[in-house]
């Protein structure tokens, strides 16, 4: 059985305001042609489907025309909820869309769904993203504190035909893997979990961490998402993964690279050499390294890097970062403290002197007189 494992597709993310939602079509119609070129016999998605548990009619419509090139070529695809979904929302329809090939849990029991896959002694296990409160509630009588605890009891009572290659999706943090911001994990690390909890499985499709890797042994592995969703993530290496089942103790991967719609980069240098640096719209964070800034430095770098993320004064002075997709709420500020914050964002962050802040409120003076 070959199969391509994908996780954290984020759809309907935004990167500082910026929609990815036409990067992840292109990336979700590389997936499909994949699965169609390697002649693939299933995909599996490791959870976080959505972005949010809420997700937009775009984002659902996105999803549902890749489950439909899917189906059209008669590919089943085993989906779980990870952390950013609502599992509900993802579970809804399972039983209908099981008959068209599309494997997701229905609403969570307390122990695995199991899947057998037809002509072939390949089990594939569903276990959606799950916290200890939501293992307690079925078993009141277990000690579960941790997620590692929550996760232990539900293989307990999930027993396994081991004369078969089990196959598990799972939408965990494994302890020790490699992190980024655009991750989120529980206060104190009580989200950990042992790799080794995993032992009964000969294949485990992880989602939750967005580099892909290996974790612990060759069988245990993250896809990784598909795109890079944060500057934290702009030097991982995205690719999708492709794993080759050929029986419990044969399993090959291979690890095919994503063509990137728009790359996430960090680019610095003096202005004038930014300034001719050729036109890009990968989603860039510039860093200005000129001891004496242009006044308009931030905007007119716009017209080479359209989509500007961060912006940055790196010199022997000064090191200020804008974020430029921030919008702050403006509803309690006076019109004081707005031309401020203009002024401070046209000008590098550097705030109005006195003298010019007295100019302005003379100015708002005479207009609230002219007005009365």
């Amino acid at each position: 059985m070959k199969f391509l494992h994908l996780a954290d597709l984020h759809l309907g993310k935004r990167l500082h305001d910026y929609s990815l939602l036409d990067d992840q079509q292109a990336v979700l119609a590389q997936a499909l042609q994949l699965v169609r070129d390697r002649q693939c016999d299933a995909v599996l998605i490791a959870g976080d489907v959505y972005d949010r548990p809420q997700p937009s009619v775009d984002a659902m419509q996105l999803f549902d025309r890749f489950l439909t090139g899917l189906c059209e070529a008669n590919v089943p695809s085993y989906i779980i909820s990870g952390n950013h979904d609502a599992a509900g929302r993802i579970s809804y329809f399972s039983g209908l869309l099981e008959k068209s090939g599309v494997h997701m849990p229905a609403e969570f029991s307390g122990r695995l769904q199991s899947i057998p896959v037809p002509d072939s002694r390949i089990v594939i296990h569903l276990l959606p993203f799950i916290r200890p409160m939501d293992v307690r509630r079925h078993y009141s009588d277990e000690e579960i504190h941790t997620y590692e605890d929550a996760v232990r009891i539900v293989l307990h009572h999930s027993p396994l035909d081991k004369e078969c290659v089990n196959i598990l999706l799972s939408h965990q943090f494994i302890t020790g893997a490699a992190t980024c911001e655009s991750e989120e994990f529980a206060i104190g690390g009580l989200d950990n979990i042992n790799a080794e909890v995993f032992a009964d499985f000969d294949y485990v499709a992880l989602g939750h961490l967005h580099q892909p890797q290996r974790c612990q042994r060759d069988t245990i592995r993250y896809a990784g998402s598909p795109l890079k969703y944060s500057l934290s993530e702009e030097h991982q290496r995205k690719s999708f993964l492709l794993v080759d089942v050929r029986g419990k103790d044969d399993i090959a991967f291979e690890q095919i690279p994503v063509q990137l719609p728009h790359d996430v980069r960090t680019v610095q240098g003096t202005f004038d050499a930014l300034q001719n640096t050729p036109y890009t719209e990968d989603y860039v964070r510039v860093v200005l390294t000129d001891e004496i800034v242009p006044p308009d430095a931030r905007i007119t770098l716009r017209s080479t890097f359209p989509n500007m993320v961060k912006f940055n004064v790196e010199n022997s002075k000064t090191s200020t970062e804008i974020d430029v997709a921030a919008f702050e709420s403006f509803q309690d500020k006076s019109p004081l403290e707005l031309f401020s914050d203009f002024f401070a964002f046209q000008n590098n962050d550097v705030r109005p002197s006195e003298e010019q802040l007295a100019i302005v409120r003379r100015i708002f003076t005479e207009l609230e007189e002219e007005q009365v």
